[in-house]
């Protein structure tokens, strides 16, 4: 059938004891549940001093970004700049080398071998030596100025390429730093994810305890008011206490019809008798339908008649709820079991847990 609950029956002395540790007990509950609480927004506290750790180096790492690809912007134009200035730098030679070899070109035929003049040369041509010696001298003077120019034009050059090798450099350094502050930041965002996640979890938990706590409290209310007028009914009826219920239905007993057995019936739990049939409960309201009985926790609740069970299962202000039809319209019901052992359809039989 089932066993008994603790401390669930009508109001009475030793109810009033009970429901006084039941308050007892909400209370620590509700005390457990305020330092569960204190240790949640202790943790919330680290969880947003950890975000905004995270926040902050986030912002850190975004500005050292920043800075990184306005200098690798600056080195990049640098570089194209130089590539500019080196292609430049080539066309001047080519075009000094092409003069240069023009110049060298008319110096031959001007009669100029080896650096000196070809006097022998210039007499057979029938040249006015003076006119020809001038020329010479200028031609050699401008091929000596253009060679020197494409000297220049080459070490500068050679300087270019330098520099553009050195800025590439730079550039690969600077793309290496970028990579890792790129891959720092990526790590920052997800210990950024991490922190809120871990942050909303323990909001909601601490929502969850007040929640908790908001019940509870409502419940020590309800019950400290019950406990009160437990008090006061009991300061009303001195001396008044329990019947002891001692027999219990015997399992195999012979039951007969159930309409034959009335006012021969025995309670189906052995306890204290906290309310009687046809009595208005402390607490006042309509007078009692049927008998309350304080049991000890585990006591088994035997069937006081062989029947069909028709209900087993919670019931809202009865606790697990249990009812045998026993046939010529009789039912028993058995309410605030701890837990049920039948099941609807199962038979039973008198004195059968």
């Amino acid at each position: 059938m089932g066993a008994a609950a603790p401390a669930h029956g009508a109001p009475g002395a030793s109810a009033g004891t009970a429901r006084e540790e039941d308050l007892a007990a909400l209370r620590s509950r509700i005390d457990s549940l305020r330092s569960e609480l204190e240790g949640r927004e202790s943790d919330r506290r680290e969880a947003r001093d950890a975000l905004r750790d995270s926040e902050r180096a986030i912002s850190d790492a975004n500005r050292a970004l920043q800075s990184l690809e306005a200098e690798a912007r600056a080195l990049r134009a640098a570089i194209a700049q130089l590539a500019a200035q080196r292609s430049a730098e080539e066309r001047a030679l080519q075009a000094g080398q092409a003069a240069l070899g023009r110049l060298l070109a008319a110096r031959a035929l001007a009669g100029v071998s080896g650096g000196a003049p070809d006097f022998v040369r210039l007499a057979l041509s029938g040249e006015d030596l003076a006119d020809a010696a001038r020329k010479l001298h200028y031609l050699t003077y401008v091929s000596r100025e253009a060679a020197q120019m494409i000297e220049a034009r080459r070490a500068g050059l050679a300087e270019v390429a330098r520099l553009k090798a050195d800025s590439e450099g730079k550039a690969r350094e600077l793309a290496l730093i970028e990579a890792r502050g790129r891959a720092d930041r990526e790590r920052l965002l997800a210990e950024r994810r991490v922190h809120r996640r871990l942050l909303e979890r323990i909001a909601g938990e601490i929502r969850n305890a007040k929640k908790r706590i908001q019940v509870l409290l409502a419940d020590e209310s309800r019950l400290a008011r019950l406990v009160q007028e437990i008090g006061k009914v009991l300061a009303a009826r001195p001396g008044a206490g329990y019947a002891r219920v001692t027999a219990v239905p015997e399992a195999g007993a012979a039951s007969g019809p159930f309409s034959s057995r009335k006012g021969s019936l025995r309670l189906p739990v052995r306890g204290e008798l906290a309310g009687r049939f046809g009595t208005p409960p402390p607490e006042g309201g309509i007078s009692a339908k049927g008998v309350f009985i304080r049991a000890p926790e585990g006591e088994q609740v035997r069937a006081i008649g062989a029947g069909r069970v028709v209900y087993s299962d919670w019931m809202r202000g009865f606790g697990n709820l249990l009812i045998v039809d026993h046939g010529e319209a009789y039912l028993s019901i058995y309410g605030n079991n701890e837990s049920l052992l039948k099941q609807t359809g199962d038979t039973v039989t008198l004195g059968e847990p």
